[in-house]
């Protein structure tokens, strides 16, 4: 019987889109993938800021500040593209100290929530202590990931919350390369395998 951990092996892992990604709604992408098995797969594009779309306005949006008590000041969040799939559903990328019962626990240390009542809590400062706002997700069929891989599409990472939860979305590729050990000025645009 196959393990947790490898039915779900990239689940918690940074995928990091190389130069030569053919999709331009993945140009530079670091992927925080919240689930992976032999259905196939969902990740967070991390790192593609959505300049004209404003958190309080979003939560403005949700008329719940009647409700409570709204901290507008304190929820100075960028709103991140998730990914081409389901662009309008929000997600909470969110530290391990922060769980619903809605809540994905990706690993110890990350959780990804999607509703409204966790969007309530940031509001009111009851949060989780790091997070990133995103709308809609990457998502793979079954066995796709794996061939992108193999393609040498991706490169693998492990999840570090200063690269995922801090410093600009714009430089989170090159740190993510460099985390690898890596100088992305030697990264081509053409691979292939031995």
């Amino acid at each position: 019987m196959a393990s947790e951990k490898q039915n779900n092996y990239l689940a918690g892992k940074l995928l990091i889109a190389m130069p030569g990604m053919g999709d331009p709604r993945f140009h530079r992408a670091v992927i925080f993938i919240c689930a992976h098995d032999d259905e196939g797969a969902m990740g967070l594009v991390i790192n593609h800021s959505m300049q004209d779309v404003v958190f309080t306005d979003l939560i403005k949006q949700l008329k719940f500040e009647s409700d409570i008590k709204v901290n507008f000041e304190a929820m100075d969040l960028p709103v991140m593209c998730g990914g081409p799939v389901e662009s309008a559903r929000g997600f909470l990328l969110h530290s391990g100290d922060f769980v619903r019962d809605d809540t994905m626990t990706v690993g110890t240390s990350y959780g990804v929530t999607g509703t409204v009542d966790a969007l309530k809590d940031v509001a009111c400062g009851q949060g989780p202590s790091d997070l990133l706002f995103i709308l809609g997700y990457a998502g793979w069929d079954a066995g796709q990931l794996d061939i992108e891989i193999q393609q040498n599409a991706w490169l693998v990472v492990d999840p570090d919350p200063a690269l995922i939860f801090e410093g600009a979305p714009e430089e989170k590729w090159t740190r993510a390369v460099n985390k690898l050990g890596i100088d992305p000025g030697m990264l081509s645009s053409v691979s292939g395998n031995a």
